[in-house]
């Protein structure tokens, strides 16, 4: 029996978004950003303007065609953790297994960083993503949406790339990061009182 047509329909979406999305990050790479045109990109992914603005918005979103996935996957770590997992800890092993995964050397990486436009699209994103988290932990906990516990979880888990990618070892530093979120600083030397005042003599 051969596949129906909605099958092979979905297909082809995802082919051509795939090839929009190669197309983009190629030209991007080679001629800058703000050098290249969204008709440009079209025309190297063999489509329409209109079929380009069918699966990317703007032109910003081609850089981040796995936006959707992201967010998604993030849902996923909360409502699908394994039974009597806390919220947190699934969250911390999704984040290590997902986030240390991007190199600092990736081609999208370094075209977000040195681009202003692209990293302001993806401080709006990452900011869709935190409201997005914050609704489903407090979905899986009973805790209100807009309760401090939950928003600020939400926000400083995806804030722990940016501080893991910077260490030697990002996916121990992420783990780290993590432990600090479950038990807090009091144990460290950043909650102790001492004679330091930091001045010489």
């Amino acid at each position: 029996m051969s596949e129906t047509t909605p099958g092979r329909r979905e297909r082809k979406k995802a082919q051509t978004r795939q090839a929009l999305a190669d197309a983009a990050l190629r030209l991007f790479t080679e001629h800058g950003f703000d050098n290249v045109g969204v008709r440009e990109v079209a025309d190297a992914a063999d489509v329409s303007l209109s079929t380009l603005f069918k699966h990317f918005p703007s032109k910003e979103a081609l850089v981040f065609d796995l936006d959707a996935d992201i967010e998604s996957a993030l849902v996923a770590a909360v409502r699908d953790r394994a039974p009597g997992q806390p919220v947190l800890h699934a969250l911390r092993d999704h984040m290590v297994q997902a986030r240390t995964a991007v190199r600092t050397d990736d081609p999208t990486f370094v075209l977000v960083e040195s681009t202003p436009a692209l990293r302001d699209y993806a401080r709006r994103m990452w900011s869709r993503h935190e409201s997005t988290l914050a609704a489903t932990l407090a979905e899986a906990t009973g805790l209100a949406p807009d309760a401090p516990v939950v928003t600020g979880l939400a926000r400083f888990s995806l804030e722990t790339p940016s501080i893991a990618r910077a260490g030697e070892d990002p996916a121990q530093t992420m783990r780290e990061l993590f432990t600090l979120l479950e038990h807090g600083w009091a144990a460290t030397p950043l909650t102790r009182q001492d004679d330091h005042t930091g001045q010489d003599g």
